[in-house]
């Protein structure tokens, strides 16, 4: 018991220093963007099924150094996914038709040494982290590739579409900065290193089929 303690106090301790580490060097630190668009090499796949709209999709995005070390520190990191319905107008701009989210906490277990992913449909807390689907990897990598994979998520209800419309579906992913500790939103604030963004538009018919 006063080993396991030690260890978690030693871990602590580490955490904090690197925290202040950021936080001093944020400011000054050199740094290279890290952004990219799911357009130019994605494509969005959109089908009904069981009078809903799904969603499937591959995102292709590498995770840049200074995250994959504040991960391996034992800092969480949480991503948002959302994904609107519009539906065009000639006379005025696109109406909003429905709007979803989805969020995710990949997180490493130092005790155990393996990953960890949550997934739920509003913003993952300490407390909520039970009520979140939840799946563990021997691997940064098997977890990565289970963020990447995004299957069958319904985005809208088959009635939301008109059949006489033009409808539009635009998808966004990204790292939510706000969910990270706050000496660590202040050391980054303008880091581009930082930035994981995504986004895609595709265009539907109402006669969207099975």
């Amino acid at each position: 018991m006063v080993f396991i303690t030690l260890c978690l106090r030693s871990q602590r301790h580490k955490w904090l220093v690197w925290l202040i580490s950021v936080a001093m060097l944020g400011f000054t630190a050199d740094v290279v963007r890290a952004q990219a668009s799911l357009s130019d090499a994605t494509v969005l796949k959109l089908e009904r099924f069981d009078e809903g709209l799904w969603l499937t999709t591959q995102l292709k995005f590498e995770l840049p150094a200074v995250v994959e070390d504040a991960l391996q520190k034992g800092i969480p990191i949480f991503f948002i996914l959302e994904a609107d319905l519009l539906r065009e107008r000639w006379y005025w701009s696109s109406k909003k038709i429905s709007s979803v989210q989805k969020h995710i906490r990949l997180a490493y277990q130092p005790l155990t040494r393996r990953w960890r992913v949550n997934v739920a449909s509003g913003e993952i807390t300490e407390f909520a982290l039970g009520l979140s689907l939840n799946q563990n990897f021997d691997s940064l990598y098997e977890a990565l590739t289970s963020v990447r994979r995004v299957t069958r998520w319904k985005i809208a209800d088959t009635a939301d579409i008109d059949p006489g419309a033009k409808h539009l579906v635009e998808f966004r992913f990204r790292l939510d900065m706000t969910q990270l500790p706050r000496p660590l939103q202040i050391g980054t604030l303008g880091q581009s290193d930082w930035s994981i963004s995504l986004s895609a538009t595709q265009p539907i018919n109402g006669d969207l089929g099975k």
